[in-house]
């Protein structure tokens, strides 16, 4: 169902699309960034919970918005010194975080308007979004051709299908970045949240969060997540990479199948709730974030602060920095090819 959810502050009017199915949970989503707006869940108990942090109006989100529920875009994660070359052209960024440019830049995915149309029959309830993002935008080159296509399924997944096309050599790593507690927003923190992520390798980062180039086991390291372990429970190990990113900031090497198999990355549960959210992808690696920014500052749904580690976001994408780091998997998208991932939100009780 399609409604109105304001203007921004250039009279834009935005729209907002509400799916359900019928388990009880409904999915909010804006065209604008893409943004699910609230997440409503059941837990063991049948009560009904919004699992994803965010605001209660658009003119929240247009203002300042830490990527609550978005899509991140052209490439999701950092790029060191804020530059790429590619076939020997060097492209220049937005140097939006520190030297480094971070998650599409100045005016990324999250904060543009897209293109909605609901799609009936689609395995579920669906909304497909599409937007053109020109030659130049941001610094990327290539007119980059993109669709997205939310679906809530009757078994209480969130899908989210990505797509797009190029007319010039480009690269592209998009992913959606809901900020999750599965104990319903701004009811504390995630710590106790267990979390299992399918993964022995993570990619180690320097100061600023740039990858060192190294891939490491994750063997008596606090990166072990193999067996289900609370987040808090190796947070503030004094680990220099912990410290880097003031608890876990951090990408995954996924263990898969084969290469760009659709499989499950991450489980995680929250006992009180009996809530668990599993992560499937076809991407290599996921973000695994604490919520270690969060400080109170930010008032959300409600007027709740949402303080220190009240949530925690699980960002299925490609290794960061992997533009400057040739050994990584590549994400240069060419004419003849097409991008394609899908990445699922899995919900269920225990």
């Amino acid at each position: 169902m399609k409604s109105s959810f304001g203007e921004l502050f250039d009279g834009t009017p935005i729209d907002l699309y509400t799916l359900t199915n019928g388990n009880g949970c409904e999915m909010r989503i804006t065209n604008f960034g893409c943004i699910i707006v609230s997440l409503k869940v059941p837990d063991k108990a049948g009560d009904i919970d919004d699992v994803v942090l965010g605001y209660d109006t658009l003119e929240e989100y247009a203002e300042y918005n830490p990527h609550f529920g978005a899509v991140v875009g052209r490439y999701s994660n950092r790029i060191s010194g804020a530059k790429f070359t590619l076939d020997g052209v060097e492209y220049r960024l937005a140097a939006n975080d520190g030297k480094n440019h971070i998650h599409g830049g100045l005016k990324g995915f999250d904060k543009v308007i897209w293109t909605g149309k609901e799609i009936p029959g689609h395995g579920g309830s669906s909304v497909r979004f599409s937007y053109l993002s020109k030659d130049g935008e941001e610094g990327y080159p290539g007119n980059l051709s993109v669709e997205i296509i939310y679906t809530l399924t009757n078994d209480n997944c969130l899908r989210i299908d990505y797509s797009a096309t190029t007319d010039k050599k480009t690269i592209v790593n998009m992913t959606h970045h809901s900020y999750f507690n599965l104990k319903g927003a701004g009811n504390g923190t995630v710590l106790g949240h267990e979390l299992l992520i399918n993964a022995h390798q993570y990619i180690p980062v320097g100061p600023g969060l740039i990858p060192t180039g190294e891939v490491a086991d994750i063997s008596r390291t606090p990166f072990d997540f193999t067996i289900p372990t609370s987040i808090g429970t190796r947070i503030d190990n004094n680990d220099k990479q912990l410290q880097y990113g003031k608890g876990y900031d951090h990408c995954w090497v996924l263990e898969k199948k084969t290469p760009g198999s659709l499989d499950l990355g991450v489980r995680v549960h929250e006992s009180t709730t009996g809530r668990v959210m599993e992560l499937y992808t076809t991407d290599p690696g996921v973000q695994f974030y604490s919520g270690n920014f969060l400080n109170g500052s930010i008032i959300g749904k409600g007027g709740t602060a949402y303080p220190f580690r009240s949530a925690f976001c699980l960002e299925a994408q490609h290794y960061p920095d992997s533009p400057n780091q040739p050994h990584f998997p590549t994400v240069i998208l060419t004419p003849s090819d097409k991008y394609c991932k899908t990445t699922i939100y899995k919900f269920l009780m225990r």
